[in-house]
């Protein structure tokens, strides 16, 4: 499951974590601010014992209504959870990654192309919907995310 993560990385000269697969009592979510070639968030879901992860350029949505793009990345570890710091330069994502938002999550539903979930976090809560908006669903990384009524 970490396999693209892993290729990805040196780690004689990156602080991310190796990390490994692995199933926790509850699930958790983060989003990490994360300036590299450009300001973007980086939203990493726990589900199936990794984090499901999309960076979205404007951040989760804070109203109803309103939609943006997540573009769906690679699994990362659940020891990426608590990551902050500074990945080097040379290296993939290089720049400043800080914490913006951690807590819980429930997951509602979660299919091929539509996860729906509720985060319970310090600066973000409440429902919201990703959706796959490629036609060839293994393919395509563009999704849309928006907040929808609990």
């Amino acid at each position: 499951m970490l396999e693209k993560y892993q290729i990805k990385r040196n780690f004689q000269k990156t602080p991310e974590p190796r990390g490994k697969a692995a199933k926790s009592k509850d699930n958790h979510f983060v989003i990490q601010k994360h300036r590299a070639r450009t300001l973007h968030y980086d939203v990493r879901l726990e589900i199936e014992g990794v984090l499901k992860s999309w960076a979205v350029p404007k951040n989760l949505p804070l109203s109803l209504g309103e939609k943006h793009l997540a573009i769906e990345t690679e699994d990362h570890p659940a020891q990426y959870l608590n990551f902050e710091g500074i990945i080097p330069e040379g290296n993939y994502g290089a720049g400043v990654v800080q914490i913006w938002d951690q807590g819980k999550l429930k997951l509602k539903s979660y299919e091929l192309r539509k996860l729906v979930f509720c985060l319970q976090g310090k600066k973000l809560t409440g429902k919201y919907v990703l959706v796959k908006i490629e036609k060839q669903p293994k393919k395509g990384k563009n999704w849309l995310v928006f907040k929808t009524k609990a």
